[in-house]
Order: C-alpha cells, then structure tokens, then sequence
C-alpha cells in the first residue's frame, strides 16, 4: 500500500509569543497574511492561525482582525484555512469561538480539556520589553487555567461542527484528553475521521520525550483505530526532532512561531516559511512526499474552501 503523504501545518503567530521575543513573529494584518502566503508556498497545506492587535501585538478575538487578513490570504494561497478557538487563556468560549462562526472556516483548532497552561518562565528572560502589556500577560501566566469543560467542547462541536461542517484539529496536550475525545465521539459530537494533534513541551501537558509519543500514538491506537489522521507538535527546542519523528512513524507534522521562535538551538528563525522549509527538507529527507492543500482536503474529510465566509 501506497504511504500517505504528510500534512504540513504551520501555526502562525499563536497567543503565548510576544513581540519582544522575536522580531519576526508577526502581528499586524499584513505581516500575519504575508507571512502565512509565504508559509503555504513553502509547502504547509493548513495555516493554523490567531489575529492580534495590529497596534501593540497584544492577543485578539476580535472577528474583524480576523477578516483583515483572511481574504488576503485566500486570495494568494489555496491553504487550508484553520482558526483557533483556543485565543485567549482568560475568556469565554463564546469569545474564542466568535471569529470561526463569522469566517465558518474549513478547520478549527479544539483543545480537548481543561488545563494548567503555563510560559512564565519565559518572564526572565527579558528585561526590555516593546510594550506595556507584554510581561505581565507573560509572568501572569502562572496563575492560568486554559478552560475547555466537556459543556464547552460540546458548545463548540454543536455551534461550529454543526451549521458551519468544521472539522477540527484536536488538541490534546496530555493522555487523558484522547479518553476526552473518545467520550465525545461516543456520544455523538465528533465523527470520523478525527485529525488529533498531539501537544508536547507546554508547561501544564506531557513532556517532549519520544516515549511520550510512543505512548500517544499507541494510546491513540487502541482507542480509534484507523478512524483518525494524526499530527505531532513540539513546543520550543523539540520542534524539529519530534517532527521528523511523527513523520517516520506515519503522521503529519505542525510547525511555525506560535510553537517555536527558533529555526535552530540558539538561533531565532527568519519567519514562518523557514520552519516549513526546514520541516519539508527532513520529510523529503526521509523518502516522503508533503501533500498538497487539495490532497490534505481529502484526507481530513473537510468541506471545501468554497464552503467558507471570507
């Protein structure tokens, strides 16, 4: 049997970064399309994107930010385009899911459960920072729980899965969410095939170790058996290594600069579209193919670029 070519996703400006942490991580509405355009062209078939204020870089849910750069993006790429409803570690899930009930893109990103989602360690290692809000949203950080109830996961798979036929990127940052998503499909809220994206190295879920990935995807197995795709995402320095490690296992890979700053150990990456460059020279590397955005379409079972609002 033929080997499935591999999913690249490129997230690309997240909620945890600040602007003070790289010069590159971009914020404004045209810097977040332009680098998300030069991500898809570099080769990721999904863009997994956040909206920020254009003025100071702070985080935005707000669904015009949103729609500021959407269309550019549509209009230059053929991408897969997947919203966040994750956003914000502090407000409603109402709030979170705003900006996919205005675009009703083919993806969403759902986290499935409740945590401590943590980057305050990340508070000393600057001293000047850009703007005002950045080091206390930073150090701050350690008093947050990332909300995500089985009444919210429930809210969104009825409001977004629903009317809007969104497939979601399911994030599970820990063992015990894959038992979440299983109770979910049980019961009715997701269908197969699920696209679970397996979260490592955040402060608050599993540890980057390759173990740690074993037991996932073996975990994962037995609970869902063909009926799921699967992505791998290592948070900061594991980035790269547990990529080409879910490639040769047979998964998909997520890369960009909500998920690292880095493009090596102690070097700040240039953009989005160098990660993406350096993931698909690995994959490529190891004897793969990358799939194409119309190719990931088909393997996730997702509506169809024509199906979205912007």
């Amino acid at each position: 049997m033929a080997r499935k070519k591999v999913i690249i996703t490129c997230a690309i400006t997240g909620a945890i970064h600040t602007p003070t942490m790289s010069d590159a991580l971009p914020y404004t509405t045209e810097d977040i399309a332009q680098q998300a355009i030069d991500a898809a062209d570099a080769g990721a078939a999904v863009l997994h994107l956040h909206a920020r204020h254009p003025n100071d870089g702070s985080v935005s849910l707000d669904p015009e930010h949103f729609m500021e750069f959407l269309p550019k993006i549509k209009a230059k790429t053929n991408a897969v385009i997947n919203i966040s409803t994750g956003g914000s570690l502090v407000t409603t899930i109402d709030d979170r899911m705003a900006p996919a009930k205005r675009a009703s893109p083919e993806m969403c990103s759902l986290n499935m459960g409740s945590m401590n989602f943590s980057f305050h360690p990340l508070a000393d290692k600057y001293t000047d920072w850009k703007h005002d809000w950045e080091e206390a949203y930073v150090r701050n950080s350690d008093g947050y729980i990332f909300r995500n109830t089985f009444a919210d996961i429930a809210k969104v798979a009825k409001e977004l899965g629903g009317d809007h036929k969104i497939k979601f990127e399911h994030e599970c940052y820990d063992v015990g969410h894959l038992y979440n998503l299983k109770f979910c499909m049980a019961s009715g809220l997701f269908k197969a095939p699920v696209f679970i994206q397996f979260i490592f190295g955040i402060l608050g879920g599993i540890g980057a170790d390759i173990d740690n990935l074993i037991f996932m995807k073996r975990t994962a197995d037995r609970l869902f058996g063909d009926d799921y795709q699967w992505s791998v995402l290592g948070a900061g320095a594991s980035q790269m290594q547990l990529a080409a490690t879910a490639a040769s296992m047979g998964g998909n890979v997520r890369v960009g600069l909500e998920d690292s700053l880095f493009i090596e150990r102690g070097k700040l990456a240039a953009s989005n579209a160098e990660q993406v460059a350096k993931v698909r020279s690995i994959i490529e590397n190891l004897g793969l193919e990358i799939a194409t955005p119309d190719e990931a379409r088909e393997m996730l079972a997702l509506k169809g670029a024509d199906a979205v609002t912007f």
